[in-house]
């Protein structure tokens, strides 16, 4: 390839939450238009969490920079307007909105998925019941929550003695019940 056309990364900023229609678009009219040697990616970098909601883990992504697409192409003039021109696109970063292209380490640092660290709704200290295992319906105190081995470890009262318990983090939730029609939380 030549020195002209070759491929970098670009950023392209969007209308907020339009960056997968963006996406979506450029995807099409790159392929309507036969100029996958010209525009080979785009991407919506994202980040997959893990959240422990009510003792159930949801996994959700998450849009690492809401606003704008990375596009990995040969800049000419011609490719700048059919890009400028997407629907949902305001233009390129750079100065005085000129294209400018991604360093290897700003590449590197954007990732195109990460995962990201669990997140659970109670904390130490907080009361729990627990929702699964041989000591089910017992309620306790987090006495500590291991994110990266996912477990807690949480303290139970039974036969009149403290007893710890090792407990995977989706086997607590927060502890409540409801009194006169209100839902109360012990923390």
């Amino acid at each position: 390839m030549p020195e002209e056309e070759k491929l970098d990364w670009y950023v392209v900023h969007t209308y907020s939450g339009y960056e997968d229609k963006v996406k979506d678009s450029l995807d099409k009219t790159v392929k309507n238009r036969n100029l996958e040697d010209k525009i080979d990616q785009t991407v919506v970098p994202v980040e997959t969490i893990t959240r422990i909601k009510n003792g159930k883990p949801h996994t959700v992504k998450r849009k690492l920079f809401p606003g704008y697409v990375l596009v990995h192409m040969v800049m000419s003039n011609d490719l700048w307007y059919i890009v400028r021109n997407t629907r949902g696109c305001t233009g390129f970063v750079g100065p005085e909105s000129k294209p400018e292209p991604l360093t290897e380490a700003e590449v590197a640092k954007m990732g195109v998925e990460t995962t990201a660290e669990l997140t659970v709704d109670y904390k130490v200290g907080d009361t729990v019941e627990i929702t699964a295992g041989p000591m089910e319906g017992s309620v306790g105190t987090v006495e500590e929550i291991d994110i990266p081995a996912r477990k807690v470890r949480v303290k139970i009262t039974m036969f009149g003695r403290e007893l710890p318990a090792e407990l995977e983090l989706h086997q607590v939730k927060l502890f409540c019940f409801f009194q006169n029609g209100l839902k109360i939380h012990f923390s």
